[in-house]
């Protein structure tokens, strides 16, 4: 079967031009390729700067794209513009992650809520009223809440709004960037719960862009760890919490605090340095310059997509030209090959 969202070799690449200087080129996003299956959430992770909200946006098409094939509900939004890619966004629809700002302050939750209705449908007045408090019920808030304004709410309720504006014209796909980065944890779990929920009534599928492994493992079925616009691993979720297949996905990992003193806990790994910068990229793999296994071949080439046992591929010359990546840390020093 087709899957609902699928996205080929997507190049995402930004031309800056400073007044005092040089002008810069960065290639934001390199050759990533991913799909979504109908029902389905793909988490998406890795540090800021690696690429995260703009792949999410891409795929949207928010922001053009140098190169690649995007496909969403059966649409190739590659050769979209205009009035037929504004018919193909009501399947689609984005969570941004300030829950501050992705709000008018000046217009009433009804007025933000009914907005796409007003736009897509043509729908105001007494049946836009009623569809609004439909949405804003459904995410847990009340019918009295659609005539207060932005301001009159907590960061957790705002985005419950911002979710509502979302399901409003009963998308397919949705695409929540940092969803629940700015709420408190108590706060977080709720959001994450609801959205659960939805995509279980709903059928939706998600694109969850996140930093946080720990937030992303209990809404995800696969997930994908993006570094410096590359998607460097993808994989079932269970498998690449347990057995990481790359070093990158393996530090993200050992820096999720645990609080249970009876379960073993991973062993602390520390990339050195900072990512390097994406207008200068190094040659090879895009982690040598911080990798604590680094051999001379991640120096010189790309590493191309493996396979992995249990799901899913990573792209890293351990897999072929040093020891595996498996679960826990190497014991092995860094290979010279």
């Amino acid at each position: 079967m087709t899957p609902l969202v699928d996205v080929r070799g997507l190049n995402v690449v930004f031309h800056k031009k400073g007044t005092f200087a040089r002008a810069r080129t960065v290639q934001a996003v390199k050759d990533v390729s991913f799909h979504i299956e109908q029902g389905e959430t793909l988490g998406l992770v890795g540090e800021s700067g690696s690429g995260k909200s703009t792949t999410g946006r891409a795929v949207l098409k928010l922001v053009p794209y140098a190169s690649g094939q995007v496909s969403v509900a059966g649409h190739n939004l590659t050769a979209l513009s205009g009035e037929a890619l504004r018919k193909v966004r009501r399947d689609m629809q984005m969570v941004f992650q300030d829950p501050y700002s992705s709000l008018d302050p000046s217009a009433t939750v009804a007025a933000s809520v009914s907005e796409p209705l007003l736009v897509h449908d043509g729908l105001s007045g007494p049946r836009a009223r009623a569809r609004v408090v439909e949405l804003l019920e459904l995410v847990g808030l009340a019918a009295h809440h659609a005539d207060r304004y932005p301001y009159e709410f907590s960061g957790g309720q705002r985005q419950r709004i911002a979710i509502a504006r979302a399901l409003a014209l009963n998308p397919k796909f949705i695409v929540c960037d940092e969803a629940v980065s700015a709420l408190d944890v108590s706060t977080q779990n709720q959001v994450i719960n609801l959205l659960e929920g939805l995509r279980a009534e709903f059928k939706l599928s998600y694109l969850f862009i996140a930093h946080d492994l720990a937030v992303v493992r209990h809404i995800s079925d696969r997930v994908a760890v993006m570094y410096l616009g590359h998607i460097v691993e993808d994989g079932p979720a269970e498998r690449i919490y347990n057995q990481p297949a790359h070093p990158y996905t393996q530090a993200l990992l050992s820096a999720i605090p645990d609080a249970s003193p009876y379960r073993e806990r991973r062993e602390r790994i520390l990339l050195a340095g900072e990512a390097p910068d994406p207008a200068s990229p190094p040659p090879g793999c895009p982690l040598q310059t911080r990798c604590p296994y680094v051999m001379d071949v991640c120096r010189q080439a790309m590493p191309e997509p493996t396979p992995v046992h249990g799901g899913g591929q990573v792209a890293c010359h351990l897999q072929t030209s040093g020891p595996t990546l498996s679960g826990a840390p190497l014991a092995a020093p860094a290979v010279k090959s």
